[in-house]
């Protein structure tokens, strides 16, 4: 197992430039099933998570090629509609893939999905929204089996405003029957872009970005070349590096008016940003100021965001409080921050920071996604060295993070654990 290791106490200064979103990627590859035919797809960023994706396409009967940060998808002969369970389990996002089988093939079989531990996320809007659409659902030991004659698309009003629901939702209507109306939806530049790729297919979607998505069902998709939208979560990870080392850094090729609010508590905590339409520059003052933070679904605080804001402001002046809306159970890495030295109390879903100058590295665990990027940012602030161990948490969202870090003047290197 590789670990990263970091030496800490080094500004950040310079330019990073974003990858593709990851949280856009998935379900616009899972949607390449749709069209029975090509797919070409650009600034896909080269993560554990699509390949993971790549590889369970390729078990359902596609042919992936890859160059760079181009895919190109051929989903003409697919024979299957099986999920493999152990791919399932690798990764939470795999469930969107349901949807597409199910709008293709009227049928799908799969396992509940794996990821990240970061409190409970269960797939019921996912599947009380595909009863409404008139499949029949039965469980076995652990399996879902999907199946309906057609897909008849109709009113769903979601209890809450899931992305993953919203995307199931619109990936299992493209090819139905009438018109299906979500209320509650999703708001997330995600699902903005997956509905521009659809539509570049043939589909016909509007409303994206509202809280109310019309999906009208035609009868074929056809071939599609798209360009995946910025990754907001990593922009606001590099500005909240930047910001926590005292750096100067530039971020460039993101869309800034995705991470609003995350610039907003940046400005809030005292950095000098310079923005325009596809950059920031930060600025950080020698040491940021304690703000508070609450998680919200989009267009609020994102809760991808939370745990690089607890990392950040371990090293704030003064006491934040960071609350978390939308999952129950996002603090798990916090114990690992605390090892090395960071001041953290959790009262139910509020994290209460009090900032210190002492961080000082150690041997952690990274926990999850987020939360093992909150260990690199930490890492970074830390006196002497941090080993952070389970990596394969942060590759699975970060593309080249040892690379782009380097670049920035951070030291950090990939070794072999013990």
């Amino acid at each position: 197992m590789l670990n990263f290791c970091i030496e800490g106490g080094k500004k950040l200064e310079g330019e990073v430039h974003i990858s593709g979103s990851k949280n856009a990627s998935l379900p616009i590859i899972a949607a390449t099933v749709l069209n029975g035919g090509i797919s070409k797809l650009y600034n896909v960023p080269k993560i554990h998570d699509t390949e993971m994706m790549y590889k369970i396409l390729e078990k359902l009967g596609c042919t992936v090629k890859k160059s760079k940060n181009k895919v190109i998808i051929d989903s003409s002969k697919v024979h299957k509609y099986e999920i493999p369970e152990n791919l399932m389990r690798e990764m939470r996002s795999s469930v969107i893939l349901a949807g597409a089988i199910i709008g293709k093939h009227h049928q799908a079989v799969f396992s509940y999905p794996g990821g990240c531990d970061i409190g409970t996320r269960p797939i019921d809007l996912h599947l009380k929204s595909f009863e409404r659409l008139g499949i029949i659902i039965s469980k076995n030991y652990g399996n879902i089996s999907c199946k309906c004659d057609t897909i008849k698309n109709t009113k769903i009003d979601l209890d809450f405003p899931s992305v993953g629901a919203t995307e199931n939702i619109m990936l299992a209507s493209c090819l139905g029957i009438g018109t299906t109306v979500i209320s509650n939806a999703a708001r997330e530049p995600e699902i903005v872009d997956l509905q521009n790729f659809l539509n570049r297919m043939g589909a016909k979607i509007s409303g994206a970005g509202t809280n109310t998505l019309i999906i009208t069902g035609v009868q074929q998709l056809k071939d599609v070349s798209y360009n995946i939208m910025p990754d907001r979560i990593e922009a606001g990870t590099y500005l909240c590096a930047g910001a926590a080392t005292g750096g100067r850094i530039k971020v460039l090729d993101l869309e800034t008016e995705h991470i609003t609010p995350i610039l907003n508590k940046l400005e809030e905590a005292g950095c000098s940003l310079n923005i325009g339409k596809d950059f920031v520059e930060l600025v950080a003052p020698k040491r940021i100021k304690a703000v508070n933070v609450k998680t919200m679904p989009y267009p609020g605080f994102p809760t991808d965001m939370q745990s690089i804001f607890v990392a950040m402001l371990t090293v704030a002046k003064g006491t934040s409080l960071v609350e978390e809306n939308v999952f129950e159970s996002r603090y798990k890495f916090v114990q690992e921050l605390e090892r090395m030295g960071a001041k953290i109390t959790i009262s139910g879903r509020t994290a209460i920071i009090d900032g210190t100058r002492r961080i000082h590295g150690t041997k952690v665990k990274a926990t999850d996604l987020r939360g093992g990027m909150a260990m690199v940012i930490e890492a970074l602030v830390a006196k002497k060295e941090t080993r952070i161990e389970n990596i394969h948490y942060i590759l699975r969202g970060y593309e080249n993070l040892e690379q782009k870090l380097t670049g920035l003047g951070a030291k950090i290197y990939l070794k072999e654990g013990e």
